[in-house]
């Protein structure tokens, strides 16, 4: 007996370990931080290792409908704290800095993008739970309605809802990644060297930048427009620290951008919306709390 228990327990933890990746994937996309995401798994292995597994049909399905449930009680949860939130929230960025793995790779799409978690935080937390789990995991409208307690309806009408605020933000065009990074890299030297008109000339007109410093560091406080105060926002930080300003290219949440060191110690960490040949949108992320898990040294 004692051994038919252990291989029902081995059997659940390998099942549970190999759909790990897919359930951080969901709670990190509702919740945008890691350690929301790692206590919703913790909270649905705990569930999991509780359940009479012999009774489900999909072990997938129940850890799927569990971890999307968990993450939607505790934005709703969160909701308070944002809305207290100190300026802008962005997602704590995912950053690798060499060249991503396969599995790494599935785990950071475009699908999880600054900008698309930018978006989402606008959704109520069943639109972004539906909108994820149609459009990002493809599950279809039974099983969301089932996941969510809601009829295919209304499902229906959550990501459609959802879908349209996405499309509105969207680029334009899709860019391959070997152009943003390129259009990156000079960026990223124009910047060093302090040169406006070059950092400019990279720039769309209607170019807008948004930070989160959380209240921890100064930031702003309202989404700056236009190419030339975007430029002369760089421009005066390397002014301030001559020769102190260094950039690093890095795949933040899968897309391609930078880590800004000032004085050899991690500043920001910033991702950039790319619409043909130009930057339309820049996110800078300098919470330190949301920087934790970054090099900190350059």
């Amino acid at each position: 007996m004692a051994a038919m228990t252990d291989a029902v327990s081995s059997t659940a933890l390998a099942t549970f370990a190999a759909l790990r990746p897919r359930l951080f994937s969901i709670a990190y996309r509702m919740l945008g931080t890691r350690a929301d995401a790692d206590d919703v798994v913790q909270d649905a292995w705990l569930r999991w290792h509780g359940a009479d597994h012999a009774q489900l049909q999909s072990a997938e399905a129940w850890l799927v409908t569990v971890t999307t449930r968990l993450s939607i009680d505790r934005l709703r949860s969160r909701q308070g704290e944002r809305e207290a939130y100190v300026g802008w929230w962005l997602p704590e960025p995912l950053v690798e800095l060499d060249q991503r793995t396969p599995e790494s790779a599935a785990e950071l799409a475009s699908d999880v993008s600054v900008a698309l978690m930018w978006v989402l935080e606008r959704l109520s937390p069943e639109e972004r739970a539906a909108f994820l789990l149609r459009q990002v995991f493809e599950h279809d409208y039974k099983d969301i309605a089932s996941m969510l307690g809601k009829n295919e309806a209304a499902c229906r009408q959550l990501v459609h809802r959802a879908q349209g605020r996405v499309q509105q933000e969207q680029p334009r065009f899709e860019v391959p990644t070997e152009v943003h990074r390129a259009l990156l890299a000079r960026f990223m030297q124009a910047a060093a060297d302090g040169d406006r008109g070059a950092m400019k000339a990279l720039m769309a007109d209607g170019i807008q930048l948004v930070a989160d410093g959380g209240g921890k560091v100064n930031s702003f406080f309202h989404i700056l427009h236009g190419a030339g105060r975007v430029a002369g926002v760089y421009w005066a930080l390397e002014h301030q620290n001559p020769g102190q300003v260094s950039y690093r290219p890095a795949l933040i949440n899968g897309e391609p951008g930078l880590l800004r060191y000032v004085d050899g110690k991690i500043e920001s960490a910033q991702a950039f919306i790319v619409d043909a040949d130009r930057i339309v949108a820049v996110f800078v992320m300098r919470n330190p709390d949301k920087l934790g898990a970054l090099p900190q040294c350059m």
